[in-house]
């Protein structure tokens, strides 16, 4: 038996806890199945950006056309280049960190499985190994919908689409969530034919204004509503048979199939059995409000808790275990600031807080303030068409509790407001600032006056 300080199981965002503890003199394991640097490096995050930033690029000669700028010849680029760039680029970054841990003598990279087999005990089948802390960070995978036929073709998931063999001329996208919006619109960009197949709506936990904007301006078309009857694959054609919401059946053809369709955690050959760790209903593991697991010295985070599903939270929750544990002697729970996110599709969409459904659910009073991007003096330089930003704010407080964008920068955008909501501030606060004219942050200032409009009225009434 090996013992350590610390395991960490998922060279993912476990890697907040390997290095840092490894300075301060903990020794510290770490294993991965797979390529260090977890979806986020490898099939996630970075290399969909990488992958979408050029052909937002691309989607520029299309768009001065509203300026009466036309370009004589079509744009000259090589998809297979880009994509080869993207993973040379994450491939170096991913090696870079097992040299990085060889160099400290306080740290052994491990690139096997592993799973528990006791209480604070888990082995590569070989070897066993212990410590004090155990960090699970595990992650998710692609969650298969069950329909007959899928399995036995050669469909892709994220990870084939940031890595094609070949670039299709045709493009099936099962889902519309983040990963199906953000691909689906790239690989349209660079002259793919993409159309998208989902069981329910576009974008179905986004406020419902977005939604109704989005579905105006969708980057490709969707089909929604499909209940789907079969896959199959024949002479180098896939095709997906469904019915739509009339109960008509209606058949969909393309090169390529990427399915998109929702995660389940990396919980099922972790022999948790052999512990006292629980998983909820789904799979995700149980953790307390220090993110200790059922099992005593046992703790988790990242996706596989099943809280949030972003790079960015994960390393929060990394960050605080670090410092609840080996930091300052104050051992608070986690308290989460408000968490963004964003969807780098075209439209880009960004949200913070609550929608306005939830807060009609829960019956707090709010004011509503909706400002579109051509009523501003950049929206008006840009000709903007589409988009807006809008804020709810509560009635009582007079602090944002949610806010949601579509639009140019809408990510960029966001911010703003994001830092106000996390230093509590108020309508007053926001209004009081001075905003750069004709910068694009006025697009939510004049959100706020449309907030203080409606206050003003009701006041009145």
């Amino acid at each position: 038996m090996k013992e350590y300080d610390i395991l960490v199981i998922g060279a993912g965002a476990g890697t907040k806890l390997v290095t840092p503890p490894s300075l301060i003199g903990k020794r510290v394991a770490v294993f991965e199945k797979e390529t260090p640097g977890g979806t986020c490096l490898n099939r996630g995050c970075i290399p969909s950006k990488m992958v979408i930033y050029p052909s937002e690029l691309l989607r520029l000669r299309e768009e001065s056309k509203r300026f009466g700028i036309e370009y004589p010849n079509s744009p000259s680029f090589d998809v297979a280049s880009i994509f080869q760039r993207v993973n040379e680029t994450v491939k170096q970054d991913s090696d870079s960190i097992p040299i990085a841990y060889d160099k400290n003598p306080n740290i052994d990279y491990y690139p096997k499985k592993v799973w528990f087999k006791g209480p604070k005990l888990i082995t590569d089948g070989e070897t066993e190994y212990t410590a004090k802390h155990i960090f699970v960070v595990t992650g998710t995978r692609p969650n298969l919908p069950n329909i007959p036929g899928l399995k036995n073709t050669p469909f892709w998931t994220s990870r084939e689409a940031l890595s094609p063999d070949t670039f299709p001329k045709s493009l099936l996208v099962l889902g519309a969530g983040f990963i199906s919006l953000e691909l689906g619109a790239a690989y349209q960009a660079y002259g793919c034919q993409v159309t998208g197949l989902t069981r329910g709506e576009v974008l179905k936990h986004a406020d419902g204004e977005i939604k109704q904007e989005l579905n105006k301006h969708l980057p490709f078309p969707i089909f929604t509503d499909i209940q789907f009857e079969s896959v199959s694959y024949k002479n180098n054609l896939f095709q997906v048979s469904g019915k739509n919401k009339d109960g008509q059946t209606m058949v969909w053809e393309a090169e390529k199939l990427l399915v998109a369709t929702g995660i389940r955690p990396n919980t099922d050959d972790l022999h948790l059995e052999n512990t006292k760790i629980q998983t909820n209903d789904k799979g995700y593991l149980l953790v307390d409000e220090t993110l200790q697991t059922t099992e005593p010295g046992v703790y988790a985070f990242g996706d596989v808790i099943g809280r949030y599903f972003f790079r960015h939270s994960a390393n929060f929750e990394g960050e605080y275990l670090f410092e609840h544990l080996y930091g300052s002697s104050d051992k608070k729970p986690i308290e989460y600031p408000p968490m963004p996110e964003a969807i780098f599709t075209h439209p880009q969409i960004a949200s913070v807080g609550k929608t306005e459904e939830e807060l009609i659910q829960t019956k707090i009073p709010y004011y509503k303030g909706v400002n579109p991007y051509r009523s501003s003096a950049t929206g008006m330089a840009r000709l903007s068409h589409l988009g807006f930003v809008k804020v709810l704010v509560c009635k009582k407080t007079e602090q944002v509790l949610g806010a949601h964008i579509i639009g140019e920068e809408a990510a960029n955008l966001l911010h703003q407001i994001l830092m106000g909501m996390y230093l509590k501030a108020t309508l007053d606060d926001y209004l009081g600032m001075i905003y750069i004219h004709p910068a694009i942050s006025e697009i939510t200032r004049n959100a706020f006056r449309k907030v203080r409009e409606q206050k003003l009225k009701e006041g009145n009434s």
